[in-house]
């Protein structure tokens, strides 16, 4: 025994847990609302069908996805690996327990997006910011539907 513990009488409370010295930082979740779950839902219903239509018509390089593409100052020969890159994002974020990762997965993925905007100087509302608008629908249906995220977003 070291000399702090020699020293209490046994009757003493034992030293305080780090639950008791500092209090809770993140209040208990709110149990989640059938409107707040159904509306996540349909949100990233939006944005998984968006990025599932974007990804099939480059996996398959349809003229307007190689066209689009080359528009956008990239080589004809990225399309095929942006659709598969797109295409494991998606089921990253379709599978439960990757939830989380898929969503960053696709903010990264998005921001390249939003970059190359920037850098061709097109419009803000319709072209630059519409990958974020995509990435916004992503977490917010995310954190809609799953506790643990929305945690994540509230205040400590």
């Amino acid at each position: 025994m070291n000399a702090i513990h020699a020293e209490l009488p046994s009757n003493a409370p034992s030293s305080p847990t780090s639950k008791e010295l500092a209090p809770s930082t993140r209040e208990a979740a709110a149990p989640r609302s059938k409107t707040a779950l159904w509306a996540g839902r349909v949100l990233s219903a939006l944005a998984v069908l968006f990025m599932l239509m974007d990804a099939s018509m480059k996996l398959l390089q349809l003229p307007v996805a190689v066209e689009g593409t080359t528009v956008l100052g990239y080589p004809a020969s990225v399309v095929f690996p942006l659709g598969v890159i797109q295409l494991v994002c998606l089921i990253a974020y379709l599978v439960p327990r990757t939830a989380v990762l898929g969503a960053i997965l696709w903010v990264g993925y998005l921001g390249g997006a939003v970059a190359t905007h920037v850098r061709l100087g097109n419009p803000l509302f319709s072209h630059i910011l519409f990958p974020l608008y995509v990435a916004a629908f992503l977490w917010i249906g995310l954190a809609l539907r799953d506790d643990r995220v929305k945690a994540l977003f509230q205040p400590r």
